[in-house]
């Protein structure tokens, strides 16, 4: 009898949870909170979740990967055709250092900077001014065409593939901004070695002298090319 009960009482419990997770809707922070209390892959609700596979920002393993840390969110639409994210996530941090703004990107995306910043920026970086902590996003997710000029293709921004850089923050308050410190500056070299290290862990790398419109950041995107890597 009293193996009866606490079935009985089990699957009420279980129905009030299912019950729970449908009614808080589908905003950003309900489709966290339900990704984040269930394991992937674990059990009914697991195998229900179509944002399984993307991980949660519990784990600190966000696309499945660990070092980027944030959350998922629901598809970002459109209607500017081109324009949209299909499977975004909301990036706060990347190999321990964090975003100025949480960034709207893919999981590729947010993959290659996750890399970038372990194999660019913190070798560039080293133990200067007590290592990186902050990374300064000029822009991520926004449907726009490209360099902003009219009838020009959608941008990789729209689709959310790409991320700017404008500055790199250390432990001690320095600032490594793109724009005053690329020429004639103590940390020139740095950033220099580090844009260079972008280039082949994404599509498309730009910087300072690159076309005139990224004379103040570093713009990055996972765009592919018939020809390879686009690295100016």
């Amino acid at each position: 009898m009293r193996a009866i009960v606490a079935v009985t009482v089990l699957c009420s419990v279980s129905l009030m949870a299912c019950s729970g997770r449908e009614s808080r809707g589908s905003g950003a922070r309900a489709l966290s909170v339900a990704t984040e209390s269930t394991p992937r892959g674990s059990g009914l609700l697991g195998r229900l979740n179509p944002f399984r596979d993307r991980g949660s920002s519990a784990s600190g393993k966000l696309c499945g990967i660990s070092g980027i840390e944030g959350q998922v969110i629901p598809p970002v639409t459109s209607e500017t055709s081109g324009c949209g994210v299909p499977d975004p996530v909301q990036v706060t941090h990347v190999d321990g250092v964090r975003l100025s703004q949480p960034a709207i990107l893919d999981c590729q995306t947010a993959a290659a900077l996750r890399t970038w910043v372990r194999k660019g920026v913190r070798p560039a970086v080293g133990r200067t001014g007590g290592g990186v902590t902050e990374l300064s996003v000029a822009a991520h997710y926004v449907c726009r065409t490209r360099n902003h000029r009219p009838n020009a293709p959608v941008s990789e921004h729209g689709r959310g593939r790409a991320i700017d850089i404008s500055a790199i923050r250390l432990a001690d308050g320095q600032e490594m901004n793109v724009l005053r410190d690329w020429s004639g500056s103590p940390h020139s070299r740095a950033l220099r070695q580090m844009h260079s290290a972008a280039c082949g862990t994404f599509g498309t790398t730009l910087g300072p002298g690159s076309d005139g419109m990224h004379e103040d950041h570093f713009h990055y995107d996972t765009a592919r090319h018939g020809t390879g890597p686009i690295c100016r």
